[in-house]
């Protein structure tokens, strides 16, 4: 008797035995039908091949769906290292690794379209020339005939096989309907046949060999930077780019990437977010062209499964695009990881699990093809710039070791030197010069009442002139809606969200109260429910009510919102972006999207609307994230052409993160944020585990959360923090608690992995937390 050990697509740990019955054949990497309680039946993936029988009693495999393997063994092992190092179940991982088609029994279909040829009767010179003679009398018929033999055949004998033309592309090129194709069918001088066609658009050119005949020639400090970077990559797989604003790091990207297809080796482009690929992939491909593959989220799942086929063929993509989801695709012969915006904590899956980060994934990914990773950014993560920059001298934290754990991402060597090597480029292209930035003190202005709406004098003089020139502004203000809450000025009611602990936000085009955490929405009330008072007044200000007050005071331009709401689909992204792109919309107002590497010609402007709602935030990266999308936003001025005007508005002019914004003075934020990170035991000086408790019931999680602190604290002292409530600690209608481990990185990963899970074992044997969910957020942000 032969066993499989499968993945069942499930939070459930570890892996799950069943009979291989005789006739049966599966090789690991394929599907399998299987059983499970009594009425169920899921698509598991095998993964070992054996005949060690189990002590339990097992129950046969139902069906072998692939004949081949669709997941590699590199994938089966990155899935676990994902389980092991986030503290998921590797059913969890599956399950976000694999496109739903791929998940259940017949979740993809082949797109397939209607194609038409000639029957075999009419292969011949002879029945051609008898077919057109009998035509004659009907000229739209004789026209679509011609047509197809034209596109057929074209300088081909007669005599050739055909494989025919799709029947839209017969009527699209003979100008003829279908009923014209159809009479021509019924006459048997036509016949269609099913053919199965990608659903992957095309792109508009094909690669062309040489590749080199399609690269822009590098700068010379581009050259430098690139030279740079390949001599590093003998000693060091992993190299930080760190490049400001507008230096042309993705024409370095470029070519890097042609020495790699030319070496043979695939390559993956990581972005963080789906609206960076619009613009990358138009760059991408007019280099590569059909070498280049696009994967993410925004994608249908028959679009992804395909993709996921391809890259399992003879044939595969050369470069795959795509966001943080793309590090699950299988690669055959991966020789370059690039992670561009590497500071971006998009790359870190938040709900549903494993909370994973993508870089971390990227670099273990890499590691096991021996590939080559360049992380590239102008505003690099603390861990990254600590692994990397020349300018920080490692210091070894107490108790810590001088050998590099056996994690993601590792940190300074022992030696003295960086982990990674480190490579800046200063210059922007062509010697524009940064963005200059002006700091409007807000508070004095609202005190003189001198505001008009959120925007101040200065910003409105900075726009209109931007106007004048035929320039175009952005603005950036990091919270999406009309008004982060509404309040009744005679009582103070604000309305909360029935299944979380939050106000709800006031979406004005929609006349709606949303929750934006679990999606509860409600009708904005007449009165106040607690008074009767009609004077019901937003409180804030989100992107929504910014674009209605532009319009208000510039009544003439064409204004463009771009968050969560506004780009629900692929298409909403690419409008946006290229209507921008092409200056069909003078101003994009936007969230973080905006501060993500978008490249626009014609922007001389930039608002940032409120820097102080990021200062302020209650998290000890607070400082870091509001440097990095206050820099990273004001480089989107002045990109081409000529100097940009950045406009930071707040009420803390003095402010020490202001002043280094200002003065560009990076070398001295980070070195400031490492000595405030190391005196507090923050990560990189170590790692942070956060656990979260959820049950319906707040007193019965109470006493969980403190019994499970109890137990953490027998095993790891005063490493453990908590329990407390989070910032949010009602969502969904569960209530949260949150206990916080900061544990040296000499700690041994897999020991702190069993003794989480054992003390949660101990937990949920107490009948009392059937219902309690515990999950954990390794190197949470």
């Amino acid at each position: 008797m032969r066993y499989v050990d499968v993945i069942l697509p499930l939070p459930l740990e570890g892996l799950f035995t069943y009979s291989l019955p005789d006739g049966l054949q599966v090789e690991a990497g394929a599907r399998v039908l299987v059983p499970l309680a009594k009425t169920k039946k899921y698509v598991a993936l095998a993964v070992r091949v054996h005949d060690q029988r189990p002590d339990f009693d097992v129950r046969p495999i139902e069906e072998v769906l692939d004949a081949k393997p669709i997941v590699t063994s590199r994938q089966i092992a990155l899935w676990q290292w994902i389980a092991d190092y986030y503290l998921s179940p590797i059913g969890e991982v599956y399950n976000a690794a694999l496109p739903l088609g791929l998940k259940v029994r017949d979740g993809y279909r082949p797109k397939t379209e209607t194609f038409v040829t000639l029957p075999p009767s009419m292969r011949s010179e002879r029945m051609l020339h008898i077919a057109l003679d009998m035509l004659s009398r009907s000229p739209k018929q004789q026209k679509a005939f011609t047509t197809f033999l034209d596109m057929v055949f074209s300088s081909r004998d007669l005599s050739y096989e055909c494989e025919g033309v799709s029947r839209d592309e017969l009527m699209n090129t003979a100008h003829c309907t279908s009923a014209i194709v159809k009479q021509l069918i019924d006459k048997k001088f036509l016949t269609t046949y099913q053919k199965e066609v990608s659903r992957i658009n095309a792109p508009l050119t094909s690669h062309l060999s040489p590749l080199s005949s399609h690269l822009s020639p590098l700068s010379p400090a581009q050259q430098d930077a690139y030279n740079s970077i390949v001599l590093q990559w003998m000693s060091k797989p992993v190299v930080l780019l760190h490049g400001v604003t507008s230096s042309g790091k993705t024409e370095i990207y470029i070519h890097l990437i042609q020495q790699a297809i030319e070496r043979g080796e695939q390559v993956l482009y990581l972005l963080p977010e789906i609206a960076l690929t619009v613009q990358m992939r138009e760059r991408l491909q007019r280099v590569f062209g059909s070498r280049l593959g696009i994967y993410h989220s925004k994608y249908s799942d028959a679009e992804r499964v395909e993709i996921w086929h391809k890259q399992l063929s003879a044939n595969p993509y050369d470069i795959i695009l795509g966001a943080r989801s793309a590090v699950f695709l299988p690669f055959q012969r991966l020789g370059l990881v690039i992670v561009d915006e590497e500071h971006e904590t998009s790359f870190k899956q938040q709900d549903p699990a494993p909370r994973y980060h993508a870089r971390s994934v990227a670099l273990v990914l890499a590691r096991q093809f021996g590939a080559k990773t360049l992380l590239g950014t102008a505003t690099p993560s603390a861990e990254t710039y600590y692994n990397a920059s020349p300018h920080l001298h490692p210091v070894l934290t107490p108790g810590e070791s001088s050998s590099t754990p056996p994690s993601c991402e590792g940190r300074v060597q022992a030696g003295g030197g960086p982990k990674y090597g480190y490579v800046a480029l200063t210059q922007r292209y062509q010697d524009i010069e940064l963005p200059e930035i002006q700091i409007v003190d807000i508070k004095d202005l609202k005190r003189r009442k001198m505001m008009s709406g959120v925007f101040s004098p200065t910003l409105l003089v900075a726009m209109r002139q931007a106007f004048e020139r035929h320039e175009q502004v952005i603005l950036f203000q990091n919270r999406r809606g009309f008004a982060p809450m509404i309040e009744c000025p005679t009582c103070g009611w604000v309305p909360h969200c029935t299944n979380c602990d939050v106000s709800l936000t006031y979406h004005k085009a929609l006349n709606m109260l949303t929750c934006h955490y679990c999606g509860f929405t409600h009708r904005v009330p007449d009165r106040c429910p607690n008074c009767e008072s009609e004077d019901l007044r937003g409180r804030g200000f989100g992107t929504e009510k910014i674009e209605d007050q532009l319009l208000e005071l510039f009544p003439d331009i064409r204004v463009a919102r771009m968050d969560l709401d506004s780009t629900r689909s692929r298409q909403a992204y690419e409008r946006i972006i290229n209507d921008f792109s092409n200056h069909r919309t003078d101003v994009l107002v936007g969230t973080q999207m905006v501060t993500k590497g978008l490249d626009f010609d014609n922007v001389s402007v930039v608002g940032i609307l409120n820097a102080d709602a990021m200062l302020n935030m209650p998290d000890f990266r607070a400082y870091e994230v509001a440097f990095t999308m206050m820099a990273q936003v004001a480089g989107r001025a002045g990109r081409k052409h000529r100097r940009g005007l950045v406009l930071l508005q707040t009420k803390n002019p003095d402010h020490e993160i202001v002043r280094q914004l200002v003065a560009n003075d990076v070398k001295g934020f980070y070195q400031n944020l490492m000595e405030e990170r190391q005196a507090f035991r923050y990560p990189p000086f170590s790692r942070l585990v956060y656990v979260y408790l959820k049950h319906r019931d707040e007193q019965l999680l109470n006493t969980a959360a403190i019994e499970m602190a109890s137990r953490l604290r027998q095993l790891f002292s005063t490493r453990v923090l908590g329990p407390d409530k989070p910032a949010v600690a009602r969502v969904k209608t569960l209530f949260i608690r949150k206990i916080v481990l900061k544990l040296e990185l000499s700690l041994n990963v897999v020991q702190v992995r069993q003794c989480l899970r054992e003390v949660q074992r101990q937990l949920l044997a107490d009948k009392r937390y059937n219902a309690l969910q515990v999950y954990y957020d390794v190197d949470p942000l």
